[in-house]
């Protein structure tokens, strides 16, 4: 499978140039930002930890491994790519114990920056926010056209899709997803039903949103539409006044689209009718997600992006620093700016 069909169109028009991101793991780093003051005192200690071309369930195995205890013990908030520099929480669990020497766990690819004890675990999704610093080098591109797609992306945002890496490669999380599907079967292993189950919905919601990008409607409140703030799991129904809320246009509420589950859709109208298209078109996947008791939810479908800023170090390197909620994808901010090369194919002529 393809980007465009994994994804969808861009909003915001053709590409402004090119460009290779991750030639090293320095090019895409991310901060975890985790809104929870620590007490200093409790049974899990939380960790602060920068982690260089490893994943996060790796580096949770080391820190397991390193303070004697089972996998289960250690939790984190979210998942962060490998191929990266980033700094994320994680905590353990330790009733009764002493902190450990966690030498054993750190090396070049794993420091712990900081520890501090607190009265609970961290759970998955606690985090607020990440914020991304990203350098895009090999650069080629109009830059005049490019200042132009920053500056309308930081007023507008880009389409919320979920990035290609919750597919797998070339989407084969989505492949083996119908498979089981086709078979109505859930995987028996937790870690592959929990990513295909993750994967299917994500695919689907990427189907609504593209049709909604395709109608110029991603960005827009249309009555029949469920609305959230952009931090919020709640969501409400848009009526006419609805449509005209002021916090609309300040990128404060959105409208949402569908991570399917069991029961009917929650939305009406117009909405309702093009989700129920792509349900109908997938209904194999569909009724997968009901049969494995996914509660439906919904995800904002316009993407703000905080802090947007940016400069060139060098002519060829453009670096970018933003913040976006937790759960949403940098690379789907790049796609609306620049087409992306893996390193070292910098050499094929092209014109801007």
């Amino acid at each position: 499978m393809n980007e465009l069909q994994l994804l969808g169109p861009c909003a915001h028009g053709q590409a402004c140039g090119r460009a290779v991101l991750k030639a090293t793991a320095e090019d895409f780093q991310v901060d975890e930002v985790l809104d929870i003051p620590l007490t200093g005192q409790g049974e899990h200690l939380w960790l602060w930890v920068e982690k260089r071309g490893l994943n996060t369930e790796d580096a949770a195995r080391r820190i397991a491994r390193a303070a004697g205890l089972p996998l289960k013990a250690v939790s984190y908030a979210g998942l962060k790519d490998r191929q990266a520099l980033t700094r994320q929480w994680f905590s353990l669990h330790l009733p009764g114990k002493a902190d450990p020497d966690l030498a054993a766990a750190q090396g070049d690819d794993l420091s712990v920056l900081r520890s501090q004890r607190h009265n609970r675990k961290l759970q998955r999704g606690a985090h607020a926010a990440n914020g991304f610093t990203l350098r895009l080098t090999a650069l080629e591109a109009d830059r005049d056209a490019l200042e132009q797609r920053l500056q309308r992306i930081a007023k507008q945002g880009v389409p919320n899709y979920f990035g290609l890496q919750r597919f797998g490669f070339d989407g084969g999380n989505v492949e083996q997803a119908r498979d089981f599907a086709s078979r109505l079967e859930l995987p028996v292993q937790r870690n592959l039903r929990s990513r295909l189950l993750s994967s299917a919905r994500s695919y689907l919601f990427n189907q609504v949103l593209a049709r909604r990008v395709a109608a110029g409607t991603w960005n827009q409140a249309q009555v029949g539409d469920l609305l959230a703030f952009t931090s919020s799991r709640s969501f409400f129904m848009a009526g006419e006044a609805e449509c005209s809320d002021p916090r609309l246009a300040a990128l404060d509420l959105h409208p949402t689209g569908p991570l399917w589950g069991d029961g009917p859709l929650p939305t009406a109208g117009e909405t309702r009718q093009l989700e129920q298209e792509v349900a109908d078109e997938a209904a194999a996947l569909v009724q997968w997600l009901a049969k494995a008791d996914m509660a439906h939810e919904r995800r904002i479908l316009r993407l703000p992006i905080g802090g947007l800023s940016w400069h060139y170090p060098e002519p060829d390197i453009l670096q970018l620093a933003f913040v976006l909620p937790a759960g949403c994808f940098a690379t789907v901010v790049v796609r609306e700016l620049l087409d992306l090369l893996p390193a070292g194919q910098t050499d094929t002529p092209c014109e801007f």
